[in-house]
C-alpha cells in the first residue's frame, strides 16, 4: 500500500512509519525538515511546508498515495488544505484528533461550569460547546481546534476520512515529559510524592506511544474505518495515585504517596482542574470494528518509558517545580498530624 504521512517525524509518527514499513508498505513523509528522526530504510522524505500543500500537487499525483495520514492537523485550515489537495488523488484520509474535543474537557478545565459529564466518553458523547480551548492562554495554539478539523475531514464523501481521537500519550520521545515530574522525585530519593485531594482518584485515559501507533496503523490498513471516528487508548484508565504507584514500582522507589488538601500545597503541586470530571474514553469501537489490541503490556510500557526518561533527561529543568525544601516541610507537618 502507498501511504503518505504529513508530519510524522517527532513522537508518534516514527513509530507509525516503522510499523508500516515492517508490513511492507511504500511510505513517504512530507515534513519541514526541522526535526531529525531515524526513519526505516526505503522511507521517502519530501521536504515542504504544509501551509503550501497545493504547490506540491503534481508531486503528490506522481506519488499517488492510497492513504494520506495527517499526524498534526491543528486548525480548520490545516484540514481544509489536506482535503482539497488530495481529493482525486488519494482514496482515504486519516486525521489525528484528540480527546479534548469532548465537552468533558471544558468541564475539567472550568471553561464550562456545568456538572461532570458521564464517563466513559464514547465517540457520540457531547463535544465542547466553545471552540478554541487554548486561545488567550497559549499564543501558538490560538487557532487550534480539533472539532473543526474533524468537521472538515468528515464533510466530503468523495474523499472518505477516518478520525482518531488520541489519549494522553506517553513513552520514549514524549516532548511533554508526562512522567518526568514523578520519576525525577523518585530518582532524587524523595521519601514522598504529594497529590491533591481529588486528583489522587482522577483519571484520564492514557496510551503508550507504540500501542497508539499500532492503533493508527490498524485504521490505515482497514478500509472498514472509512467514515468512522475512533477513540484510542488503554482499556483501563488508572487513577493518578495508581499511575504514580506503577511508575514507582518500575523505578524501584520505596516512598509514600501522600494526599493533602489542594489549598495546603504550594502552587507547583496544585492541579488547576475540576478533578470531579474524569477523562475516560471508551475504546471498544476500535477494538470491535478493527480488531485492535495492544501488543505491549502496561508493565512493559512503564518500564520502557522509565528507562528512556533516565537515559534522556530534559536539557532544562524548572527548579521552581522541584522545591524540595517546601516538600520536606510538608512531610514534617504531615508526620506530626499523622495518628
Amino acid at each position: 500500500m502507498r501511504i503518505l504521512v504529513i508530519g510524522g517525524t517527532r513522537f508518534i509518527g516514527p513509530e507509525v512509519v516503522r510499523l508500516l514499513r515492517e508490513a511492507g508498505d511504500d511510505v513517504s513523509i512530507f515534513h519541514r525538515g526541522q526535526t531529525r528522526a531515524m526513519m526505516p530504510a526505503g522511507t521517502r522524505q519530501i521536504l515542504g511546508n504544509r501551509h503550501f500543500l497545493a504547490d506540491f500537487t503534481e508531486n503528490f499525483k506522481q506519488l499517488a498515495p492510497e492513504i494520506v495520514l495527517d499526524m498534526f492537523p491543528m486548525t480548520e485550515l490545516d484540514a481544509t488544505r489536506v482535503m482539497k489537495t488530495f481529493k482525486g488523488i488519494a482514496r482515504r484520509v486519516v486525521m489525528i484528533s484528540s480527546a479534548d474535543v469532548y465537552r468533558a474537557y471544558d468541564r475539567l478545565s472550568g471553561r464550562d461550569p456545568g456538572p461532570p459529564d458521564p464517563i466513559p466518553l464514547n465517540e457520540d458523547s457531547p463535544l465542547r460547546e466553545r471552540h478554541f480551548p487554548y486561545r488567550g492562554q497559549i499564543e501558538s495554539l490560538a487557532n487550534y481546534e480539533k472539532i473543526l478539523v474533524e468537521r472538515v475531514a468528515m464533510s466530503d464523501p468523495e474523499l472518505p476520512a477516518t478520525v482518531l481521537r488520541l489519549p494522553m500519550v506517553y513513552g520514549p520521545r514524549d516532548a511533554q515529559r508526562r512522567m518526568h515530574p514523578f520519576l525525577k522525585r523518585m530518582d532524587d530519593g524523595r521519601r514522598a510524592i504529594f497529590l491533591p485531594e481529588g486528583v489522587d482518584n482522577w483519571r484520564w485515559t492514557r496510551g503508550y506511544v507504540e500501542n497508539v501507533a499500532a492503533a493508527i496503523t490498524a485504521a490505515i490498513r482497514n478500509d472498514a474505518a472509512a467514515g468512522r471516528i475512533y477513540n484510542v487508548g488503554e482499556r483501563e484508565a488508572l487513577p493518578m495515585s495508581e499511575w504514580v504507584r506503577v511508575i514507582g514500582e518500575a523505578a524501584e522507589w520505596r516512598g509514600e504517596i501522600i494526599v493533602l488538601p489542594q489549598e495546603s500545597l504550594p502552587p507547583n503541586l496544585r492541579y488547576p482542574i475540576d478533578a470531579r470530571q474524569d477523562m475516560v474514553s471508551d475504546t471498544s469501537r476500535i477494538r470491535k470494528e478493527l480488531g485492535f489490541e495492544e501488543a505491549i503490556t502496561l508493565s512493559d510500557c512503564i518500564r520502557r518509558t522509565v528507562a528512556w526518561e533516565r537515559e534522556h533527561p530534559p536539557e532544562r529543568i524548572d527548579a521552581a517545580q522541584f522545591d524540595y525544601a517546601k516538600e520536606d516541610q510538608l512531610l514534617r507537618e504531615w508526620k506530626r498530624r499523622k495518628p
